[in-house]
């Protein structure tokens, strides 16, 4: 069992004001895997005025030194690659495989392209060859981040890079269920040389250092990844200080399946939404498969479920592991049978156990036939391995199912015919459209519509999220 009750603040590794144990559990066993602590507002006070006090002179280092601590930043990374790999398996239970790519290599490919983006990022321009007014990009302030346990470093890079990048300080506080990655990223930036009180960790739940952070005064900016229900709390305690609220938050997504899409478009659909254990804000949950295929695509959908396997996190190979916790797995097990209580048809999967994982919070890979848009199977974001399939007749119903939501992260398409695939995704109510299985790549813009939330991470983008716009009148 590891110990990591201190928190990162101005440059040092201290010891919480009160103690306040919590127990990160390996969701493959239920045993403990570390200690941290879970701090509170004082904690929270010393944190932000470090980083107010940082801010200071941070906000003023030119573009090449944020440049070559960015590049060391990177390089440390790479090198504490197996151990960020290993860490996660143990914190939120991804399989060794899953936890080195995509998790540990998606930070990194974060942190590659940012590096890119800031080298070319102009942070100031004339508005025009003829004006004589002046735009500069300055950084926003001191900034909260709070980060989810699904995707962890995943998203502690989205934030916190370009946050460093813009001459922004920062208090992190990553998902207590899962915060060592978030812990071995604080040791990187130490390492690498970052002034004291640029980059500050605190671990802490919601209900207290998350509302702590998003109400405090001294705060300019929070950026949250997590549920549509967290995303409004946030927003009502941030709104006394004004402050920017960048909030990426649930989704469920739709993946239209056309009869004229390739022979592994099914089965791709069902490897998608099962993997990281369906613990992924875009998965596309709901499949809507026209009716002309779709007694074929429920037997490819339930044989390519019935062909995952399921087992614990520290094991290699093409498997997946168990969810994070006792609540989320309840609450999968809930609306699994929710499925079948509202007449869904389940074809495979269920709310037993795997065989012979009894211990741990192991769900079995589910999928539901016959299901309409108006149960809580397809309208809820269950965030564990449960498919959805839905019939349609034409084009016009299925894009009409796919919006009917409160969400609008990601949405899917699968057709042969380029033009009919540009008109459905131009006609999606989302901020990610996925035609053909084409993935996003590093330094797109990630965000949603509507309840999934607002603003975007990656590129550009990201960089604008963390700075204010300036204009200067009378430059020239």
């Amino acid at each position: 069992m590891l110990d990591k009750r201190q928190f990162y603040i101005n440059g040092k590794w201290v010891n919480p004001i009160e103690k306040n144990d919590y127990e990160v559990i390996n969701p493959s066993n239920e045993s403990t895997y570390a200690v941290i602590s879970l701090g509170n507002k004082e904690d929270v006070n010393i944190a932000v005025n470090a980083a107010k006090n940082a801010f200071i002179t941070w906000s003023q280092v030119d573009k090449k030194n944020k440049i070559d601590l960015l590049e060391k930043l990177s390089s440390i990374y790479y090198s504490r690659w197996d151990e960020l790999t290993e860490t996660m398996s143990n914190e939120m239970g991804a399989p060794l495989d899953w936890s080195s790519s995509p998790q540990t290599s998606s930070g990194y490919d974060h942190i590659k392209d940012f590096i890119k983006r800031l080298k070319e990022f102009e942070f100031e321009k004339k508005f025009d060859d003829k004006s004589n007014n002046y735009i500069t990009y300055e950084p926003i302030g001191v900034c909260g981040l709070i980060t989810p346990w699904n995707w962890p470093i995943n998203q502690i890079t989205l934030k916190v890079i370009p946050a460093l990048a813009t001459g922004c300080t920062m208090i992190l506080k990553p998902s207590e269920l899962a915060p060592l990655s978030g812990m071995i990223l604080a040791e990187i930036i130490d390492e690498s040389g970052f002034p004291n009180g640029v980059f500050n960790l605190i671990n802490g739940d919601g209900a207290g250092v998350g509302t702590d952070l998003s109400n405090h005064p001294d705060i300019d900016m929070i950026s949250f990844t997590g549920s549509t229900r967290a995303g409004k709390l946030i927003s009502k305690n941030a709104a006394d200080t004004i402050k920017r609220v960048c909030l990426e938050l649930g989704g469920k997504g739709g993946n239209i399946i056309f009869s004229d899409s390739h022979k592994d478009a099914v089965r791709e659909g069902v490897r998608n939404i099962m993997s990281n254990s369906g613990q992924s804000c875009d998965a596309p949950t709901r499949m809507l498969v026209e009716k002309s295929i779709y007694k074929r695509a429920i037997e490819e959908a339930a044989d390519e479920a019935n062909k995952i396997k399921v087992d614990i996190a520290s094991k290699k190979g093409n498997h997946i592991g168990p969810v994070i916790s006792k609540t989320q797995y309840d609450k999968i097990i809930d609306l699994i049978n929710s499925g079948i209580n509202e007449g869904a048809t389940l074809v495979a999967g269920g709310p037993e156990k795997p065989n012979g994982l009894e211990k741990g919070y192991f769900v079995k890979p589910t999928i539901f036939t016959d299901v309409t848009n108006n149960m809580r199977i397809a309208k809820e974001e269950i965030f564990g391995p449960v498919l959805s399939v839905i019939p349609f007749e034409d084009e016009d119903e299925a894009i009409s199912i796919v919006n009917d939501t409160s969400y609008g992260l990601g949405n899917y398409v699968q057709t042969q015919d380029k033009e009919k695939a540009k008109r459905v995704a131009r006609k999606f109510r989302s901020g990610g459209v996925y035609i053909n299985g084409n993935s996003a790549e590093p330094g797109t813009p990630f965000g949603g519509y509507r309840q999934s939330g607002n603003g975007r991470e990656g590129g550009d983008w990201g960089l604008e999220e963390y700075l204010e716009i300036k204009t200067i009148c009378g430059w020239e």
